[in-house]
């Protein structure tokens, strides 16, 4: 099974008031530590869609790790446009940009799970958080997104959805505001 991961990273941070994926999280920018997290899982390559000028740095050995520069914030725009790029993927983890303490093990008990379903959600105390696991069918469903809607109205109105019970939070952790940032600067029970 050929999988990628598709790091979405092209949002405008208004909520943060600056330039969020850039801010310094444990000793580096934020969007390295989610990046760290889709290089973990098994896949063939990374993908990070963002806007343009946004630093993804420099990655060294395997997977590769390569930007698809979108002008949108819209989150179908940025969802389309890594999906378009995994090519003959037969599927695609959907990591985002601003969760940098997703557990580097969960993509990989996703992807034990995927088989026939439509896509694998990771689920803490019955709430589903990232990544999501998109199958090679989910793709054209997802091509016909439009506006700010992501896939989880897709998810949700679907039955061949599997899910992978995960019992660390972390699959929760976003940043949204600054003061999230600085609440999870310090490490403590949410750590990959």
């Amino acid at each position: 099974m050929k999988l990628v991961s598709v790091v979405l990273a092209a949002g405008s941070s208004t909520r943060f008031g600056s330039d969020k994926l850039s801010a310094m999280f444990r000793g580096e920018p934020l969007l390295r530590h989610a990046i760290r997290a889709a290089r973990a899982a098994p896949v063939e390559r990374v993908i990070v869609v963002c806007r343009p000028g946004l630093d993804i740095g420099e990655w060294d050995g395997p997977p590769p790790v390569s930007p698809v520069r979108v002008n949108s914030d819209a989150l179908s725009t940025s969802l389309k446009a890594g999906i378009a790029a995994a090519g003959d993927a037969d599927g695609a983890f959907i990591f985002l940009g601003d969760m940098p303490l997703v557990p580097h093990h969960v993509a990989g008990k996703l992807a034990e799970r995927l088989d026939d379903s439509f896509a694998v959600l990771p689920r803490h105390r019955g709430s589903v958080g990232h990544p999501v696991l998109l199958s090679v069918q989910a793709f054209p469903e997802i091509a016909g997104l439009d506006g700010d809607q992501g896939a989880g109205k897709l998810l949700r109105e679907r039955t061949d959805i599997a899910y992978e019970e995960i019992a660390d939070p972390a699959i929760h952790l976003d940043i949204d505001r600054a003061e999230d940032l600085a609440r999870l600067e310090t490490p403590g029970e949410s750590s990959p």
